[in-house]
């Protein structure tokens, strides 16, 4: 699972970044994002929250978790930067993104919902989760995503053929597709064999792609 620091470093290489350019972007000192890269200072999450609206991670929320032995739950009291309470103890970022309904997919993406579900998940971009609402995407074997499960969209990731994404062609609804290529154009496929397969449009817009798959029960 990914901390602050390993965080930060993946961003910078990811984005092609100089940690000056970096620290611009966090808005502070080159030498305060190099104790960050080098792990000799640890931010509270107060501040960490407050890089990410920096950074236009809007969708993200740090929260430090307790995990000791078999046992999870929130650290209550300061959340600054103190040791962990033992040494079983390890403290760990995660993150909360918005559930959207299909919905709010319609038009530009909202940056806030009523519901939040939590995961260890660092985007390259801004991410949301959605509740599949069919079965075009339930296959009878090998991969499936069944109607009620949850799928964890980045929207930072390029969409590439082989993933499944949230795609939205001209007038139409947004859906959730594999995106495959035939004969060098890009395909909408469902992974159900009942539903057909359909040309990607001049105009269709790629939402996010699928990181994730979680049940809801």
């Amino acid at each position: 699972m990914e901390n602050w620091n390993a965080f930060l470093k993946r961003y910078k290489r990811e984005h092609n970044l100089s940690q000056l350019k970096l620290a611009e972007r966090l808005g502070m000192t080159q030498g305060g994002v190099g104790h960050w890269l080098r792990g000799t200072r640890r931010p509270t999450l107060e501040t960490i929250n407050e890089k990410l609206e920096k950074l236009g991670l809007v969708f993200l929320e740090a929260q430090v978790m307790v995990v000791e032995r078999d046992l999870v739950r929130e650290s209550p009291g300061n959340y600054g930067a103190e040791p962990p309470v033992s040494a079983q103890a390890l403290l760990y970022a995660s993150f909360r993104f918005p559930v959207l309904k299909w919905a709010d997919l319609q038009g530009p993406l909202p940056e806030t919902s009523e519901v939040h579900e939590q995961t260890d998940y660092m985007p390259a971009g801004n991410a949301f989760w959605l509740a599949v609402e069919n079965d075009s995407m339930n296959a009878a074997s090998g991969k499936s995503v069944p109607e009620g499960m949850r799928v964890l969209v980045d929207t930072g990731l390029p969409a590439e053929p082989g993933r499944l994404v949230i795609a939205r062609q001209p007038g139409k609804a947004p859906v959730l597709r594999q995106l495959v290529e035939e004969g060098g154009d890009k395909m909408l496929k469902p992974l159900n064999t009942r539903y057909p397969t359909v040309l990607c449009e001049t105009g269709c817009e790629f939402l996010g792609v699928v990181v994730r798959v979680h049940g809801a029960f």
